[in-house]
């Protein structure tokens, strides 16, 4: 390919091989669509049915075709998230469009995905509206999971976990994937002043296989959310955290050492005439002593933070900003340069 693909799409795969030659012919039909440069990179995440095989026969017929075909296999299963970060590592589109391989997510929508982020936004979220899957172990925790996740990361979108989503490449260089993050990249683009929406886009039945997920992921994604949570509220600034869990701790600390006074004292005429409780007969010294060690603990873990913060930023040349363009009298007014003169920190 001489010239570099305007849209890169980014598929997972993992036991897939009853889906992956519909999808593939419905995917192609797509970019086609768009009259666009476009590639496929499909990230073999070490499958162990017949999709190696499938995906070998894909790439070898798409030659005489327009789109250019990557097969990237990986060593062992690393999981969603990391395949995901090694084809949008390699993608070279203008335009990155991860998609699942199961089928489930329409390739039809990836048009509408596109023509909607060049209308000025930088992240375009799949919502999948009319979700066809099992309502107890999928549906509902898949809400529950939503509605928590906006309201604590304040980005109000419905659909966190649908794969299906555009983003403009040079932005998801500013993040890096571990653990099972890949759900909230818009969380972490959102924190560097990214523009994001969302559209509904369709949802279909598994062509075949099983899903990959069950309940068990409930759990993994309240544990990310938490790391999600103090990354878009605290990274650069993480006494605010810690300071404001000392202060409450600290303030606690004196409201039940009052209370053991005050028992000590008989002051709380309301718990009966003359109501006494010796001081040392009450588990509130033990409490109040607890209390004020987490206090300063948590003081110093915030100062400790704050000094390794500072560390990082300024080793790796980070600024608190990104710039999104600029405009020269002298110059031609395009976006700024990220890897020059204005790097941007990482916000994961």
């Amino acid at each position: 390919m001489t010239t570099a693909p305007e849209i890169s799409v980014v598929l997972p795969v993992l036991n897939e091989q009853e889906s992956l030659e519909r999808l593939d012919r419905e995917l192609r039909q797509a970019l086609q669509s768009t009259d666009r440069r476009a590639e496929i990179l499909y990230v073999d995440d070490a499958s162990t049915d017949g999709s190696s095989e499938i995906l070998s026969r894909v790439a070898a017929s798409a030659k005489s075709t327009a789109i250019r075909t990557r097969v990237i296999t990986l060593r062992r299963n690393f999981g969603q998230t990391a395949s995901l970060a090694a084809g949008i590592d390699l993608a070279e589109g203008e335009i990155v469009v991860p998609l699942d391989s199961d089928g489930q997510n329409n390739p039809a929508d990836i048009p509408r995905l596109v023509k909607t982020l060049e209308e000025g936004f930088d992240v375009v979220s799949g919502w999948r509206r009319s979700r066809k899957d099992r309502l107890i172990s999928k549906r509902v925790p898949s809400m529950l999971a939503n509605w928590l996740i906006s309201k604590l990361v304040r980005l109000p979108l419905h659909d966190y976990g649908c794969t299906l989503k555009a983003y403009r490449a040079d932005l998801l260089q500013e993040v890096r994937l571990y653990g099972d993050m890949h759900r909230f990249i818009p969380v972490f683009l959102a924190a560097k002043g990214a523009r994001v929406t969302e559209i509904v886009v369709d949802h279909r039945p598994r062509y075949g296989g099983s899903s990959k997920y069950g309940l068990e992921r409930v759990l993994k994604v309240v544990s990310d959310l938490l790391h999600i949570y103090f990354i878009s509220r605290f990274y650069t600034r993480p006494m605010h955290f810690f300071g404001l869990l000392g202060v409450i701790l600290l303030l606690a600390t004196v409201l039940v050492g009052f209370l053991g006074v005050a028992l000590h004292f008989g002051w709380l005429s309301f718990l009966g005439p003359g109501y006494r409780a010796s001081l040392f007969s009450t588990p509130l010294p033990s409490i109040s002593a607890i209390l004020f060690v987490g206090s300063m603990v948590s003081l110093l873990f915030g100062l400790l933070a704050e000094i390794l913060i500072r560390i990082h930023h300024e080793a790796r040349g980070f600024r608190p900003y990104a710039i999104r363009e600029i405009a020269d009298s002298h110059r031609e007014t395009g976006p700024a340069s990220r890897s020059k003169a204005y790097p941007a920190g990482r916000p994961a």
